[in-house]
């Protein structure tokens, strides 16, 4: 006889991998699953989620859901936005629909989440969370052990699968019982807690309006707004310019057919990013922005390519001159 199988929604944070452990320690095997809109921490969290995973006993799946959750939820949410970007409700709604479809082809018998009610006064409140469920046809099938005794009995409790009276029933922001779990079960390098997704940053929803204000947003287009200062130029043109090592790296290895790299010749400078299809203006006005964060002589001219392309320039007066054209 098989073992029963559940399946997580797995943000890599404590709340998820408590829920998970809570799970597991009643016999039940869970498929952890990381769902990727494109817009989670700027930093890769593989080896932390799989750290998680593997301390608790579950199997981590990433699952990609990029651009789906582009043409499904981010421009369009039904239930609106958060305080930023950030369209939560729909989010998460979208996210225990694709989790369901995960259900049903693992052959497994219910979701789990580790949601605490009251959490997050917008969209963990009561109303919140039986809205998502729903939006996501979950109604009986997702189970939040981290609050279960203070919601509604799921399938999974009624069926005898799981046993309700193991389960919490933690409501608010108090993380106190979370932090005597994870010392009872030994888990180690858990996270702080913390929002780790992009659209609830403020500077970040500032150059994502920005973005759809003046172009089309796609998938490819996601790298380009989480590294570097972003300006927007005189007729139009978006220029980013990495502002240190590590985001010069990452903008390096943007390819986006919307972009040229933009790099100084000769003398160290920050790799930055311009629009394609800018105008001469904007191209000499990117060039000299790009040398007046270099340590450059005000009177000299130097080189400056755009991919295969190169131009002489030189910087501005002073990086004053750069503040009307600053997004962030």
């Amino acid at each position: 006889m098989s073992k029963t199988k559940a399946i997580a929604l797995f943000s890599g944070g404590l709340d998820s991998t408590l829920a998970m452990k809570l799970i597991i320690d009643q016999g039940i095997d869970v498929i952890a699953c990381n769902i990727n809109t494109g817009f989670g921490s700027t930093k890769d969290r593989y080896a932390h989620m799989k750290s998680m995973c593997d301390q608790v006993g579950a199997e981590l799946r990433i699952i990609d859901i990029q651009s789906e959750y582009l043409q499904d939820v981010l421009f369009s949410p039904k239930y609106g936005y958060g305080k930023h970007f950030n369209p939560c409700i729909d989010c998460h709604a979208k996210m225990f629909e694709v989790a369901k479809r995960i259900m049903q082809a693992e052959g497994a018998s219910f979701l789990i989440s580790g949601e605490v009610l009251g959490q997050r006064p917008m969209s963990q409140n009561k109303e919140a969370l039986q809205t998502v469920l729903n939006e996501s046809n979950c109604d009986g099938l997702l189970l939040r052990p981290m609050s279960a005794k203070v919601l509604a009995p799921t399938i999974a409790e009624e069926s005898g699968l799981v046993d309700r009276e193991k389960l919490e029933g933690i409501v608010g922001r108090n993380r106190e019982r979370q932090f005597e779990l994870a010392t009872a079960f030994g888990l180690k390098d858990f996270e702080s807690p913390g929002g780790g997704c992009l659209l609830t940053d403020d500077n970040f929803s500032k150059k994502m309006r920005d973005f759809i204000a003046h172009d089309t947003f796609l998938i490819e287009d996601i790298p380009v707004l989480k590294y570097g200062r972003h300006l927007r130029l005189r007729d139009g043109a978006k220029l980013v310019v990495g502002r240190n090592q590590e985001e010069n790296e990452k903008l390096q290895e943007i390819e986006n057919k919307k972009f040229l790299h933009v790099k100084t010749v000769g003398i160290p400078g920050p790799h930055s990013l311009l629009s394609a299809n800018a105008t001469d203006e904007d191209r000499a006005l990117a060039a000299k922005i790009v040398l007046t964060y270099c340590k450059t002589k005000q009177d000299e001219n130097y080189i400056v390519s755009f991919d295969e392309e190169q131009c002489n320039a030189s910087p501005l007066g002073s990086r004053e001159e750069i503040n009307p054209f600053t997004i962030l």
